[in-house]
């Protein structure tokens, strides 16, 4: 793909991001009334999308742009001794749903990160949550694959390329994390 094929995809993507408003606003308000009530935030992704569940944990345990109070989030992808074991002896489509299991919390809230939808151990991340009773928020893209319809929000970026896609998941991330800065900034 050419620079400007690729440049006019993700400008395409982030144009129609005003269509999913009101699912980014709910997305926001899950975090936010998950945070009010003490829960944590357990963020999963592979590849790319693993860094971006790092990003956004980060961006909420140290700070984004404003001072503020540390915030509960784990990336759940972040312990290759932890990913490496549960591979081993469950296998990877259940590297995130095992954390889940051991970790989550009533209250907490499941957010996952895939360009496809259809990565096994994402599914079964969603899976977990479900059974456990917990709130969840799917960033997807390439219209949400086998993971659409399993979240309790779920933000489906409206792009074929998994590229614009991953940018349009961290654009949204810093978009939340701005709604996060003007709750919590002291």
């Amino acid at each position: 793909m050419t620079f400007e094929a690729s440049l006019a995809e993700t400008l395409r993507t982030f144009q129609a991001l005003s269509s999913l408003r009101p699912a980014i606003d709910r997305a926001g308000d899950l975090v936010l009334a998950t945070l009010a009530r003490g829960g944590k935030l357990l963020i999963c992704g592979n590849g790319g999308s693993a860094a971006e569940a790092q990003h956004f944990s980060t961006e909420l345990v140290g700070r984004y742009q404003k001072n503020r109070r540390a915030l509960p989030a784990i990336a759940l992808n972040s312990d290759g001794s932890l990913l490496s074991c549960i591979g081993n002896d469950y296998g990877y489509d259940d590297v995130f749903a095992r954390q889940i299991a051991g970790l989550a919390r009533p209250g907490d809230l499941v957010v996952v990160l895939t360009s496809s939808g259809n990565s096994a151990n994402i599914l079964a991340a969603l899976a977990e949550a479900k059974k456990l009773g917990l709130d969840t928020i799917a960033f997807l893209g390439r219209g949400g694959g086998k993971a659409k319809g399993l979240a309790t929000c779920e933000l489906i970026m409206p792009s074929e390329s998994g590229a614009a896609c991953q940018e349009a998941h961290l654009f949204l991330i810093h978009h939340l994390c701005e709604r996060i800065d003007a709750a919590y900034a002291t």
